[in-house]
């Protein structure tokens, strides 16, 4: 199993320097792209991506985090990042489609 990860070019270059592939994004058509390359390899089992693109591709990030078994996405801060994200009750509101 191997990580991908997508995010911004300081990101992806750090994720680099200790083995793990990936793609840098700052608009929407990049991140989509990115997307697919790392669900080109059927060994990507994890792909680590930034808030600041997740958000860019939101829909398609949730249907994985939400629906889909495989690859696990893991969501990280931005370096750069407002510091807002999404709390856990918000996803597990949405995970199970029930308000707690």
């Amino acid at each position: 199993m191997e990580y991908f990860v997508i995010g911004d070019e300081d990101t992806v270059l750090g994720f680099n320097l200790v083995g793990v592939s990936g793609l840098s994004a700052s608009n929407a058509e990049e991140a989509n792209a990115a997307w697919n390359k790392a669900l080109e390899s059927n060994k990507t089992g994890i792909i680590v991506i930034t808030d600041e693109v997740a958000d860019l591709i939101r829909q398609t990030v949730d249907r994985y985090l939400f629906s889909e078994s495989f690859p696990l996405v893991v969501e990280i801060p931005s370096p750069r990042g407002t510091g807002k994200g999404r709390d856990l009750r918000a996803l597990v509101n949405d995970a199970i489609g029930v308000s707690l």
